[in-house]
């Protein structure tokens, strides 16, 4: 697979990376161990060779996956973990203190049996601690060589800029793909602006993209999207029009949707690195296909205008979690 750097320090990763959350966390029952641990081999087996995890997917728990899959090749691949979360748990709030960030690299160090970790990202903004003492630590343990880069997830302009002047800022994760474009707007050009890279998590829609997914279909109790107001029966039904016109496109191109939706984000800029999450082998593989996938300028013209009268429908977070992204 060809590769992508990430900012301005050199981080060179696959064109597309493989998010791990969902065989741990997030998407109903964990995968039994030893099968996600031979999804992640056999992703890096197929040129994959950028992995992300983070403390609050089951408290480190898909940290240890992670680890133990990669520990083989780990000099060959590019970890990318995350802190932030009180007590690593997503649901009771923020904690980007510094004594928190250290005890949480720390703990990650030791669930992932590594010496360092690649990537280091805020897992969302604390609007408690100055951006510039969350910054400072990580270049601490920038310097400490305990982490190689430091990252953000779903911050701001404000915080970008902020972090940034501190220590350089390699990556931003934040959700964007063919049905959640708000970064085009709001945190790309920033990136642009200060050289660093984007990392676009549920590339795919959390799922609906590929096609899989309609008003009947039902998900795990355990299931994150069972709170999401994009992905209600109604919503779910209203939004099938943007998958059929994106299912006409791919046929178009022999391809699949998911191949022609990570295809789009890989044209937008050579910065931007999508990390689609999968359990399935077969879905790994026709994600991975997608990286040999070429739209050309006229291909994105045609998508564009094919996609323009249709409008989604639903907030991708219930209101308590959209308060904490973009500050």
């Amino acid at each position: 697979m060809k590769t992508r750097t990430l900012g301005k320090c050199g981080l060179e990763v696959s064109a597309l990376g493989l998010g791990c959350m969902g065989l741990s966390f997030g998407y109903g029952p964990a995968t039994e161990k030893s099968a996600a641990i031979a999804l992640i081999r056999a992703a890096y087996e197929r040129g994959v060779t950028f992995f992300d995890t983070a403390e609050a997917y089951s408290q480190g728990a898909n940290e240890e996956v992670v680890g133990e899959a990669l520990a083989p090749f780990r000099d060959k691949v590019v970890i990318a973990t995350k802190f932030g979360f009180l007590d690593g748990d997503a649901m009771k709030g923020v904690n980007s203190r510094p004594d928190n960030i250290r005890a949480v690299t720390e703990a990650s160090l030791l669930n992932l049996g590594t010496d360092h970790i690649d990537l280091l990202y805020q897992h969302r903004v604390d609007p408690a601690v100055p951006m510039e003492d969350v910054a400072g630590t990580v270049r601490d343990l920038i310097r400490e060589g305990k982490v190689r880069h430091f990252g953000m997830s779903e911050a701001g302009v404000e915080s970008i800029r902020k972090a940034h002047a501190v220590q350089p800022v390699a990556a931003l994760q934040s959700e964007y793909s063919l049905w959640w474009r708000e970064p085009e707007t709001t945190v790309l050009p920033v990136c642009e602006e200060l050289g660093i890279g984007f990392v676009p998590f549920s590339p795919l829609g959390k799922g609906f993209l590929t096609g899989a997914i309609n008003e009947g279909t039902t998900f795990d109790k355990t299931d994150f999207r069972n709170i999401v107001p994009r992905f209600s029966e109604e919503n779910r039904k209203a939004n099938q029009a943007l998958v059929t016109r994106l299912g006409e496109i791919a046929a178009g191109h022999g391809a699949t949707n998911a191949q022609i939706a990570l295809a789009w984000l890989l044209a937008r800029k050579p910065w931007i690195v999508p990390i689609p999450g999968t359990t399935k082998l077969h879905r790994l593989e026709e994600n991975v296909a997608a990286a040999d996938v070429t739209l050309t300028a006229d291909d994105l013209a045609a998508i564009e205008d094919a996609l323009a009268g249709v409008e989604v429908v639903g907030e991708r977070y219930p209101a308590q979690l959209q308060q904490r992204v973009g500050r």
